[in-house]
């Protein structure tokens, strides 16, 4: 029997990480207390399967409990996300009966690894399907040289997941997939995050001059580009852009359940009764609620075909993007009007709401983005390659 949610995280434990998010995003800290927890109760195994010591979730059911602790602690569910990303798609992958990436998994239980994700560079706007870093064959493995941003879990990572471009022949780029371990000479962290929202994940930067990681560390090597997505690649954007949405929206209902009870009593001289009476207030409650009774379907649909395997080909790209993006951009709305109800005292931080508004906004900048986003939905259902670029005249 698969344990339920509240075998998994108990509503004491999502209680004290609330507690604790005002105090990591003033003095932007890692989630230490939190991710000690967690890792405490098992939650960084829940997706290695059964049969390796783990809790044997499928992406269906760890996003569920992702939206619950995102309710409660935003950047501490979204931190501990780019671990599941990981094991989870090791899980996937290991089920289909390819047992090449087995070792994070039985690491990840009898060591306590942690993995985390490198793949955010500057001035590449396709990040995973193409990459600023050089990797360079050499005898054993590859040398990665480049800078990767947004390297969530930078305290507590064992494995930072990484991608470089190998250009040694000019007309058959390859992507090569890594996972470098801690300690790596040639790679350095540096410290950067002193950001606008998500302060507790403390993202750092990681510097790569020449970082040596062997062949048993080498996920894959694939095509660059769109001719490279295998279920290596389209597993990495399951299982990281369904987390991004089931994460801002669990914080979209956070909001959206802080607002409506403080309209409860939030007053006007010119009203007898409390703002909930208010027709345009009940106008734009309707609205929300019907943004959030919309996203929610979607994204459990999605994340559940990819559970039970349903065959969607080369939609598959398309059904997982367009859910992110509709998902986080629903949520931003609903959390940046709840802001606009609560009125001018929600932007005190004592108040909280502030901070989800802040935390809210970075869920519009995980990729893909807006142009990003429609670019690889609009060709796919064009049936346009991907990697068409436009010509003009």
């Amino acid at each position: 029997m698969v344990a339920t949610s509240s075998q998994l995280l108990s509503d004491d434990l999502l209680n004290r990480c609330m507690e604790r998010a005002s105090g990591y995003d003033q003095n932007n800290s890692f989630f230490t207390e939190d991710f000690e927890e967690l890792k405490g109760a098992g939650y960084l195994n829940a997706a290695v399967p059964k049969e390796l010591g783990g809790l044997g979730l499928n992406l269906a059911e760890i996003v569920k409990e992702q939206r619950r602790l995102a309710y409660h602690a935003g950047p501490t569910a979204l931190g501990v996300h780019m671990h599941f990303y990981w094991t989870g798609l090791a899980a996937d992958i290991w089920r289909s009966g390819d047992k090449s990436l087995e070792w994070m998994l039985t690491e990840t239980v009898n060591n306590g690894a942690v993995f985390a994700a490198g793949h955010a560079e500057t001035g590449n706007d396709l990040p995973l399907l193409l990459s600023s870093t050089k990797a360079e064959r050499v005898e054993g493995g590859y040398r990665f040289t480049g800078r990767k941003s947004f390297g969530s879990l930078t305290p507590v990572w064992t494995y930072l997941g990484l991608h470089g471009m190998d250009t040694s022949d000019p007309d058959a780029p390859k992507i090569v997939h890594a996972f470098m371990p801690r300690g790596t000479e040639g790679s350095a962290t540096v410290d950067v995050w002193d950001t606008l929202g998500m302060r507790a994940t403390q993202s750092q930067d990681t510097v790569l001059d020449g970082a040596f990681v062997p062949d048993k560390y080498i996920g894959r090597v694939v095509s660059a580009g769109a001719a490279g997505i295998d279920l290596f690649v389209i597993g990495i954007f399951a299982w990281a852009l369904l987390g991004f949405a089931n994460i801002y929206y669990g914080m979209a209902q956070r909001m959206l359940d802080l607002t409506i009870e403080s309209l409860k009593t939030k007053t006007a001289i010119a009203l007898t009764r409390p703002m909930i009476y208010h027709p345009e207030v009940q106008h734009e409650i309707a609205e929300m609620v019907m943004e959030m009774e919309a996203i929610q379907p979607h994204i459990e649909k999605i994340a559940q075909d990819w559970s039970e395997g349903v065959d969607h080909g080369p939609a598959w790209g398309l059904k997982i993007i367009a859910a992110k993006y509709r998902a986080v951009n629903g949520a931003w709305r609903v959390i940046d009007k709840c802001l606009d109800l609560q009125g001018g005292f929600a932007i005190f931080k004592q108040a909280g709401v502030e901070r989800i508004w802040r935390d809210a906004r970075l869920g519009l900048i995980h990729p893909g983005n807006a142009a990003l986003s429609h670019e690889f939905v609009g060709k796919t259902a064009l049936g346009i390659n991907p990697d068409e670029q436009p010509r003009w005249g």
